[in-house]
Formats: C-alpha cells, sequence, structure tokens
C-alpha cells in the first residue's frame, strides 16, 4: 500500500523521543478521566518519585482542564478548530514535557501572552504571592476562573513556560504550550 502512512517511522520518533502518550482529537471528560489513569499508571510503572508523580500528574491535570474548559469557544467546528492535542514524554535525565495545543480565537492571544510573560518573569516567592494575591479576587474570567490554572502550573513545574501561537485563519491561532517539569 504505497498510500499508507508509515506508522512505524512514527513509532521510532516516539520511542527515540520517550512519547509516553500523545494524543490528538476532540476532548471530553470521559477521555480527560481515562488519560488521568493512563498517566498514572505510566508514571507508577516508571517507578517515579512519589513527589514528582504528583507535580507532573498535577500540571498534567491543570493544563487539559485548561484546554477542556476553553473550548466551547471553538463551537464553530468548521475545520476541526474544537480539536486539541497533547503529548507528555520524559528526557533520560528524568524531566518531563508536557505539549498542548488547541485553537483559540486570534482576539484572545494578546491577552494570554501578557499573562504568560508577566507569570514567566516572575520568582517562585513573586508567584506565589501573585496566587494568594489571586485567590481573594473577585475579578473572575468569562469561563468563571481568576486565571489560577496558569499560575498554579507555573508554580507546580517551577519552570518557564514556553508557548507560541500559529494563525490557522483569519479567525484562528493555534496556540501551543510546553511546560516542563
Amino acid at each position: 500500500m504505497p498510500n499508507a502512512p508509515d506508522i512505524f517511522r512514527l513509532y521510532r520518533e516516539m520511542e527515540r523521543d520517550n512519547v509516553l502518550l500523545s494524543f490528538k482529537g476532540s476532548i471530553s471528560a470521559e477521555l480527560l478521566s481515562a488519560i488521568y489513569q493512563v498517566v498514572e499508571t505510566k508514571l507508577i510503572d516508571l517507578g517515579e518519585d512519589p513527589r514528582k508523580k504528583k507535580k507532573v500528574y498535577h500540571v498534567l491535570v491543570e493544563l487539559l482542564q485548561n484546554i477542556y474548559h476553553h473550548m466551547d469557544e471553538m463551537l464553530e467546528a468548521q475545520s476541526g478548530q474544537r480539536d486539541a492535542m497533547f503529548m507528555i514524554s520524559r528526557s533520560d535525565d528524568g524531566l518531563y514535557h508536557i505539549f498542548t495545543g488547541n485553537f483559540i480565537l486570534k482576539e484572545k492571544c494578546g491577552i494570554l501572552s501578557e499573562r504568560i510573560e508577566k507569570i514567566n518573569s516572575m520568582t517562585p516567592e513573586e508567584l506565589r504571592a501573585h496566587h494568594v494575591g489571586s485567590l481573594g479576587t473577585t475579578e473572575l474570567s468569562d469561563k468563571g476562573g481568576a486565571g489560577l490554572g496558569i499560575i498554579d502550573i507555573a508554580r507546580k513545574s517551577g519552570n518557564r513556560l514556553d508557548y507560541s501561537f500559529h494563525d490557522v485563519s483569519d479567525k484562528y491561532s493555534f496556540f501551543t504550550l510546553l511546560v516542563n517539569v
């Protein structure tokens, strides 16, 4: 079958990059529950330190919840804009890399970029204070949150959040985020 995708090549690449789990498609609450179980089992199978396992799991849950709760902005499922993707891999030095990607409205890119840059510029102490300050805020997003998710991800990972936006149409961008734990 000359037109068949080379799945073995993809398998070798994923093996080389120590990919534990990868997904692309529409995300549902049921799928998230299954993903959490799979990742928890994989971390146990790897014999991961309980503290590190807890951090990785917490960051993954927060990242996927962010995607899930913001997907309804993409109700116009014209060309798969409700689709998202994520991947978790582990480097040889034990660092976990959690990648996410999802479509967002272009008008939200600037605000999101400003939030991430602000968080990336903070020390751990400043992040902690910002988190506490956000807990007491009455300013809620249109999704009902106070923007704590991204702060929590940065705090738990202890690392800079790497991100990018890729224009896909006049209305949408594809937002990618990498968090190292």
